[in-house]
């Protein structure tokens, strides 16, 4: 690992750059059309890499992530804005319209990953308790939490995870890889089974009438709300992402040194936390506004500044990873197996239950799973036009994958032996 007298480079801004070109050259080489570069992101997903590349800077000590601002900046001005813009183009109204079943496999998804959690430390403690070991910040419940936050919600919950539950650098690392790894396995089943969505939907006995009339539903929202952004569409959307994040840092300010001073209990919730108040009051703000006119700003592409602002995010977290604490535990490989077996058998047994078709059930884990990055990929494995499902659920997904995360975080402390 790097230390601050031999870090190459020191200048925040060289390594902003650095992290930039890295991201540019992730991004133009994934949507490559190079045979090459195509049979190569099939099987190393892009944002493995976004991690990956620059924990490279880190281990061969060109930067010194932990003495690095970068992270600080993405994650007190970057995260909380991308959080903002992703919660805003919530339609509420259009998920309710999906029907009762949609949003029950979707909420099922994520109950399996809340319960989930908790249950494989159980399962694991019984034949090797120092696997699920650990003590202060290396705990393995800790980094756990990172990937309850991404498969709830994303990469910005898992950061929010990160930092409200103190998160090590090496359990982190590992639990990246965990999460990855085995997410982009149960994508690939999940993507199976769209390719047989008839016959698994007939032996089932699902109504599949309220999708087609989803696509014609959703086709017909995009045609008339989506258009070009202009510069005062940008400058707009860069107004209300920082706008209430400085009204979110003004209010955390307060609250967190308010219940540290007067409630000795606080810190076990982490409400002694500037942070946990930031990311909390972002997010409910951002909700809030998806009741008002404010949502039409995601007509001009509030979602993908978002994420621009979420891969920053992500390649910064990367420089305090330790790639070579990969290797160190592979049993926790097996955790996350247990995870997602959980998170899956639930699923299949509530979509039976309720016959619900296919399509709820495969969109419904994704948009946990997966997050806005994938889900559409699963979505458009059945028609192209429902895509933005995907991305609907997904998003619905950031805006509870703080709180779900959370819960999760606190029951397999509760566990952890």
């Amino acid at each position: 690992m790097a230390d601050t007298h031999t870090a190459l480079i020191t200048n925040d801004a060289v390594v902003l750059g650095l992290l930039a070109i890295i991201l540019g050259f992730i991004f133009k080489t994934s949507s490559s059309e190079n045979p090459k570069l195509k049979a190569f992101y099939k099987y190393v997903p892009a944002l493995l890499l976004c991690y990956f590349l620059p924990s490279l800077l880190n281990t061969f000590g060109i930067v010194d992530g932990h003495s690095s601002n970068v992270y600080y900046v993405a994650s007190r001005y970057l995260l909380p804005a991308c959080l903002i813009l992703l919660t805003i183009s919530i339609d509420l109204k259009a998920i309710l319209n999906l029907g009762p079943k949609a949003l029950i496999m979707f909420l099922v998804g994520t109950l399996g990953i809340v319960v989930g959690g908790p249950l494989s430390i159980l399962v694991v403690s019984v034949f090797n308790p120092d696997l699920v070991g650990g003590h202060g910040p290396e705990a393995v419940w800790r980094g756990m939490t990172t990937v309850a936050g991404s498969w709830i919600g994303g990469g910005a919950n898992q950061a929010s995870m990160k930092e409200m539950f103190e998160v090590g650098g090496d359990i982190f690392s590992v639990m990246v890889t965990v999460d990855v790894i085995v997410a982009n396995i149960w994508m690939a089943v999940l993507l199976l089974m769209a390719a047989n969505h008839k016959k698994i939907d007939a032996a089932t006995g699902a109504d599949t009438t309220a999708i087609e009339d989803l696509k014609n539903r959703v086709e017909k929202y995009h045609a008339e709300h989506a258009r070009m952004p202009t510069l005062n569409d940008y400058m707009t959307i860069i107004a209300i992402a920082f706008g209430i994040t400085g009204l979110a840092h003004f209010c955390a300010d307060f609250l967190g040194p308010f219940f540290a001073n007067n409630y000795a209990w606080a810190k076990e919730y982490s409400l002694n936390s500037k942070f946990f108040w930031l990311i909390v009051i972002s997010t409910t703000i951002g909700i809030s506004l998806s009741f008002t006119k404010v949502r039409q700003i995601e007509a001009f592409g509030a979602s993908k500044v978002a994420s621009s602002f979420l891969y920053i995010l992500v390649a910064s977290i990367g420089l305090h990873m330790n790639v070579t604490a990969i290797f160190s535990n592979p049993g926790l490989f097996l955790i996350g197996a247990i995870w997602m077996l959980t998170h899956a058998s639930l699923m299949l047994i509530v979509a039976k239950v309720i016959k619900a078709p296919l399509f709820y059930m495969a969109v419904g884990s994704q948009a946990n799973v997966g997050g806005a990055a994938s889900a559409p990929v699963v979505a458009s494995a059945f028609h192209p036009s429902l895509a933005p499902v995907g991305v609907l659920l997904a998003v619905l997904g950031y805006g509870v994958g703080t709180y779900m995360a959370y819960i999760c975080g606190l029951m397999m402390q509760a566990v952890a032996p």
